[in-house]
């Protein structure tokens, strides 16, 4: 242990991910201090090396062990920068919870991240992917975020506009390496609208008798419906979401809508494109619930990949592959993973 930091050798990381690959790093740096990163990176990170930065390991899937360093952020505070009684500044460091967080914001009587409840990882994650569920996306929310710049040594404070967010994208993903997010701030209104016209949130509020729901009874809708639909990483290992909505220009899609009438369209800002669902294709393959050893599709949506127990990071990935091609072949769209792939190229 050195000032601010731990080293740890030959590090296991099979429990650093949720889909519980057996994964090992020749270097993990655990982190405590933010500010210690330019001594972490002149000491322990070799010059044009690119380290992989590690927080609930909930969008990554190892295909192999990890051949760069590895850090792991475990700073978690979370603070209330400044409230004029309409609206509030909070900061959340990278390494807190997410879906901790959220129910945190809400306890302080704040709104506008309860869709997002229960979207496994840290907070310092949630920019980089621009986390989405339920017809909001995080960067709608962002304030701030603040970075270490490796190349410069720089601490660095980026605008909601500087991050460049788009649909599970942004500046963070599209160049990787170039920062490490250490906190996130967040404006977060005191009364707003709640959102609830995406697919299933609606009929599971109004199933329970809610008209005019509250921020806390949308979390708390959201959180039934993904606790139903989606499995428990803590029970079987999974990423979540493994295949992004692909997004395709609009005659294709109402060429495909019109051949296949239950496929859900969506629509996008771009007014000459559409958002297909990408579950409903996969399981149109025939691909839900399938598997091959212990690499498989989750019975309960088909947008998860799941390791049945000791299904290594290849497997998975070889599976993905072949779901994209079935695909492809059959409606003749691509499909992207949304999680990060490390140990091969996808």
């Amino acid at each position: 242990m050195s000032g601010g930091y731990r080293i740890i050798q030959g590090a296991d990381l099979r429990a650093r991910n949720s889909f519980g690959i057996a994964a090992r790093a020749a270097l993990l740096v655990e982190v405590d201090d933010p500010a210690i990163l330019p001594a972490v990176f002149e000491r322990h990170v070799p010059a044009g090396v690119t380290p992989l930065v590690l927080g609930g390991g909930s969008n990554l899937l190892f295909a192999g062990d990890a051949d760069m360093p590895v850090l792991a952020l475990r700073c978690a505070a979370v603070q209330v920068l400044d409230d004029d009684g309409s609206a509030a500044i909070v900061r959340a460091d990278a390494g807190a919870s997410w879906h901790d967080f959220v129910r945190w914001t809400l306890d302080q009587g704040l709104c506008g991240l309860e869709n997002l409840a229960l979207i496994p990882g840290t907070v310092g994650a949630a920019p980089i992917q621009n986390i989405g569920a339920y017809g909001v996306e995080v960067g709608e929310s962002v304030h701030a975020v603040e970075v270490f710049e490796p190349a410069t040594g720089r601490f660095l404070r980026l605008s909601r506009l500087d991050c460049g967010f788009a649909y599970r994208d942004s500046l963070f993903k599209r160049e990787p390496g170039r920062h490490v997010v250490i906190a996130v701030e967040f404006r977060l209104a005191r009364a707003a609208t709640v959102r609830t016209a995406y697919a299933g949130l609606g009929e599971e509020l109004a199933s329970a008798g809610i008209a005019a729901p509250t921020p806390l009874q949308v979390f708390d809708a959201v959180c039934a419906i993904r606790r139903r639909k989606l499995p428990d990483p803590a029970r079987i290992g999974n990423a979540g979401s493994f295949f992004k909505n692909p997004i395709v220009p609009r005659p294709l899609a109402q060429a495909l809508a019109a051949a296949h009438p239950g496929l859900p369209v969506f629509p996008v800002a771009d007014a000459g494109s559409r958002k297909l669902s990408a579950a409903w294709l996969i399981e149109a393959c025939g691909w839900k619930g399938q598997r091959d050893g212990d690499a498989g599709v989750s019975a309960g949506h088909a947008l998860v990949l799941v390791n049945h127990g000791q299904g290594s990071g290849a497997q998975l990935l070889a599976l993905a592959r072949r779901i994209v091609g079935s695909v492809q072949s059959r409606f003749g769209v691509v499909l992207e993973p949304e999680p990060r792939i490390v140990g091969a190229r996808w």
